[in-house]
């Protein structure tokens, strides 16, 4: 009980002091952005509060570097992966839908799965409906399970669930 209490404290001082580093960031810290900065840091922090009031979430923190580590590398390989099919050439591409049973539980980990999944070679999320996420994907020949797994293993351990 009183991990919960201080958790339901610290989460929302962290995600205010993330949001303010990230606007600083943006803008360089100059003075004279915060007069937009502080509405757009509030309208923000509201904002997702409001979009991850839906159940309990068990963000791990202290992972999120390696997780954000893990998602520059997997768009910078994706990005390559899909400039060599545009640039060779014989175009290598089947593009097509596949669908996939997400096992994530928390909703917030569903949605960040479901927007990562953009950054995998070719692949992008269409539709969540219940379990099953719709991916278009340029080459249906691939196969891209194993990624999507793998995707869904980082997701899970940034948010302390079970791997699937």
């Amino acid at each position: 009980m009183r991990t919960e209490s201080a958790n339901s404290y610290v989460s929302p001082m962290l995600l205010l002091l993330a949001l303010a580093i990230g606007w600083g960031v943006l803008t360089d810290d100059m003075m004279a952005s915060w007069l937009i900065g502080i509405p757009t840091v509030l309208a923000a922090y509201w904002a997702a509060r409001r979009l991850g009031s839906d159940g309990p979430t068990t963000l791990v923190w202290s992972r999120l570097p390696r997780f954000a580590f893990f998602f520059a590398w997997e768009s910078m390989r994706g990005g390559i992966d899909v400039a060599r099919r545009v640039l060779l050439p014989q175009l290598r591409v089947a593009p097509g839908f596949t669908h996939y049973r997400i096992r994530l539980q928390q909703p917030a980990a569903r949605l960040l799965f479901a927007n990562s999944v953009s950054l995998l070679p070719g692949t992008l999320a269409v539709d969540m409906v219940g379990d099953r996420l719709d991916i278009h994907a340029l080459d249906t020949n691939q196969g891209c399970d194993d990624e999507l797994r793998h995707l869904e293993s980082a997701v899970a351990r940034l948010f302390d669930e079970e791997q699937p």
